[in-house]
C-alpha cells in the first residue's frame, strides 16, 4: 500500500467518470468541474460506470500520480450524490481501496460481559 500523508484531504468524486482519462483529463475535471487545485496534494478518486475500477490521483510535490485498481469481485462503494464531491479520511480511503464499506466498518470483535 503506498504510504499517503495523514493530513491529506481525500475527495471522491461522485457519480461516473470515464476510465479511460489519464493524470492530464481528470485533473482538468478536478480543476474545472470541482473549482480546486488538482496539485495541491489533495487525493482525487474517481469511479467508472461498472465500479470495480477506480483511479486515484495525487500530486506528492516532486510528480502527478496516478493510481489504479480493479476488484477482481463486487463493487467499490461509492456515494449517491450524482454530481458533485465528498470528503472521505485516509482511514476510510483504505477501507476503499480494501473494497470494505467505508462508511461503517465492523468490529471483528464484541466486548465480553466480563470486560
Amino acid at each position: 500500500m503506498i504510504a499517503f500523508p495523514s493530513g491529506a484531504r481525500v475527495w471522491l468524486a461522485t457519480g461516473h467518470t470515464d476510465m479511460r482519462k489519464g493524470f492530464g483529463s481528470l485533473a482538468v475535471m478536478v480543476q474545472e468541474g470541482f473549482k480546486r487545485d488538482p496539485h495541491a496534494g489533495d487525493l482525487w478518486v474517481f469511479r467508472g460506470r461498472r465500479g470495480d475500477l477506480i483511479k486515484l490521483i495525487w500530486h506528492d510535490g516532486d510528480g502527478a500520480c496516478l493510481f489504479v485498481k480493479r476488484l477482481e469481485r463486487g463493487r467499490f462503494l461509492w456515494p449517491s450524490v450524482a454530481d458533485g464531491v465528498v470528503t472521505i479520511s485516509t482511514a476510510q480511503l483504505s477501507y476503499l481501496l480494501s473494497g470494505i464499506d467505508w462508511r461503517m466498518p465492523q468490529k471483528t470483535w464484541r466486548p465480553t460481559a466480563a470486560g
